[in-house]
Formats: structure tokens, sequence, C-alpha cells
């Protein structure tokens, strides 16, 4: 049989402060109706003193590894996908690794911005099947209100922080899993998403900056071709999916991408509305929701897809 990498469990967590449209009026000139009408989104949380990328990753990690059944000292090796670490360096994936009490065990950041998650996904199911550990906790974590430019109210309104984990373990099996991942990257279009800092470049963190109307096009026609490749890199069709798990990043990015692959709404998940853009967090958060409220259930073929600046995207089937 092959070795595949298992999806065990999965957690997330928030901060505290949740930030409703109605807030972010009185300190932004927007409003409710048009955040809604372009986004989908209507609150997002926004980390408070002592909450950071680290902090909740961390939390994210214990929840996953609990609904996975097992302890910190099972885990091998710690993927963590941020654009927000705690510091430059060390990685924040080894902020968690000492939080979780872990003396040795294989620990990184991976940096894809809003497709960071499946950049380690895909990572992760490589060394695992490669046989560097037998067990992984694969994260995605963002304090991304640090970087917005809250004068800015086309960015300032459309993300927020959070954090979600899955656990995977090596087994050899035939019908669970991860079955196939794709992923893409295109520098040209660096200038429509990005932070307009770093340590090499102006030796400060800058903040983001984006073009709204070009990153939504690309991302409709990146997203739909990488769901396709990857559903047939895995043998399937569309009719064999019961869930897509998308990045949140706009409610019309997602219903535009399932309606170019015929995707039936009902069949995806959507939390955007509660959590706005969490970047690398935002896909296992979703997939947590409809986890923990019983939508995704073991059998179920899930495919997660994003895409974020870089241009980044990329896509991945996994059998529950």
């Amino acid at each position: 049989m092959p070795l595949r990498s298992v999806f065990l469990g999965v957690g997330s967590a928030l901060p505290a402060r949740r930030v409703d449209n109605a807030e972010l009026a009185a300190q932004v000139d927007t409003t409710d109706e048009w955040i809604v009408e372009r986004t989908g989104i209507r609150s997002r949380y926004i980390a408070g003193e002592g909450e950071t990328t680290a902090s909740l990753a961390t939390e994210a990690a214990r929840k996953a590894l609990e609904a996975a059944g097992l302890t910190p000292a099972d885990v091998g090796l710690i993927v963590l996908a941020t654009a927000t670490p705690d510091n430059t360096f060390p990685s924040s994936a080894t902020k968690v690794q000492h939080n979780l009490g872990i003396l040795d065990c294989i620990s990184f950041d991976v940096h894809a911005v809003c497709t960071g998650f499946l950049y380690a996904v895909t990572v992760a199911d490589s060394m695992l099947r490669g046989g560097n550990a037998k067990v992984a906790l694969v994260i995605g974590a963002e304090t991304f209100s640090r970087i917005l430019d809250w004068e800015d109210r086309t960015t300032c309104v459309l993300f927020g922080d959070g954090a979600g984990a899955i656990v995977l373990r090596a087994e050899e099996t035939e019908d669970r899993g991860i079955l196939a991942t794709k992923l893409h990257a295109d520098g040209r279009f660096a200038d429509m998403l990005y932070v307009d800092g770093g340590p090499s470049t102006t030796q400060t963190v800058g903040k983001l900056r984006m073009k709204g109307r070009e990153v939504f096009r690309h991302a409709v026609v990146n997203l739909a071709d990488v769901l396709g490749e990857v559903i047939a890199a895995a043998n399937l069709t569309p009719d064999d999916v019961d869930w897509v798990v998308p990045h949140q990043a706009n409610a019309r990015i997602i219903d535009a991408t399932a309606r170019k692959l015929g995707l039936p709404a009902e069949r995806v998940v959507l939390t955007v509305d509660r959590h706005a853009n969490t970047s690398a967090a935002s896909v296992p958060l979703a997939l947590d929701v409809a986890v923990k409220d019983g939508r995704i259930k073991r059998g179920d073929t899930v495919v997660l897809e994003a895409m974020g600046g870089g241009f980044t995207w990329g896509a991945a089937v996994l059998c529950v």
C-alpha cells in the first residue's frame, strides 16, 4: 500500500477581540454596506497585547493535537506558514516547538503569503513520505493587523488575525490521506500585492499595498485552473469532490471560482464573513469550522486552495 500523509485532526485559534464593520466604520471612511457588498466580510478578529503569531499558532496546534488524540511528544515536524512572524528570526515554528515543550523536532517557517498553508502542507507531505518524520503539525498563523495601513480603507477592512493547524501522520493506506498537491508562483505580478518594507530594503516592517481589481481578476483564473489541475492529478472529477475549502479572501472571488469550475455553492465552505482574510491561516481556520460543525466527515474528499502575493497559488486534495 502507498505511504500517505493522513489527516488526524484540526484546531484553530482567534484573538479575543472581535471587530465588526460598524466598529471599523467609526474609525475609517467606510460603511458596513460597502464592505459586505464588495467582500462579504462582516467581522474580523484583531490581535491585542500579548497575542502574537506564535501564541495563536501554539493554541491552534494544541487543539489540533487534542483532536488527533496525540501529544506534543509525538510530533517530529512543525511547518508554520506565515507572512507575519514574531521576529525576522528565529522562526515562529521554533517558538511553537518551545511552547509545546518539544525538545527536538524539525521546525521551520514557510513564507508564501495567503498560499502559505498549501505550500506548508505540500512540504510536510513530502517530508513525511520521505521518512523525515512520522507526525507533522502544519500550521497557518497570521497577525496581519500589524502590517495594515489603517488609513487605507481599500485594504484595512479586508484582513484579520488568527491561526489554524492540522496534524498529519505517515501511514500505509489506500483510501485516506493527501492524494495530490499542485503549487505555482509567478513573480511578474509582485507589485499587485506586497508589503512596502523589509529588513534588506527599508529596514522597516512596512505596510500592505494591493491593487484589488487586478488581484481579483488573476485570482479567479488561477484558482479555477489549479483546482482543475489538482482534481485531475488525483484522478478525480469535480463530481467526486465533497467539499472545497478555499482561501477566504473575498466572497465574490470564492463564488466566481466555484462557478467557473461548475461546483455548487453548497459544497464550498465560506467563513470570510466572520474571519475576513487571515492569509495563511484562512484555509485551516475554515477547515476547522467545517469539521467541528459536522459538514466534513471521515471519508469525505476535500479540496483546499489558495492564492496570495507573489503571486503564489496552489491546491491539495485530501481524503479525510
